[in-house]
């Protein structure tokens, strides 16, 4: 099958042509069945290869949820950090250059 939209109709579904990679199991596979010396190397080497992709997938993961815990953690930090700088933005203004009159009795200064 070479698209999504459109299927051949020979033998209605499935593989049309044969692969052109090794799975892990399929590089186990071969080296068993073939029994040479080169092809039991080669299996070791794919094999190893696997091992190695399998290990960089994983180290990738766990980045990628790292990543999200700390971006997690800002979101909150931040949404703390704005309503602290809403709280402190009236007191960082300068003050009101004419002072209100006072209410109530004022005592006479002359007399």
């Amino acid at each position: 099958m070479r698209s999504q939209i459109v299927t051949s109709s020979s033998g209605y579904g499935g593989r049309r042509y044969s692969p052109r990679v090794f799975t892990e199991h399929g590089a186990l596979m071969a080296s068993t069945v073939l029994r040479s010396e080169q092809a039991t190397a080669m299996s070791l080497f794919i094999m190893r290869a696997f091992v190695k992709m399998r290990e960089a997938l994983a180290t990738n993961q766990k980045i990628l949820q790292r990543l999200a815990e700390i971006e997690k953690t800002l979101l909150s930090h931040d949404s703390a950090l704005r309503d602290l700088y809403q709280k402190l933005r009236p007191l960082l203004s300068p003050p009101d250059t004419n002072p209100k009159p006072q209410i109530g009795f004022k005592p006479d200064p002359k007399a």
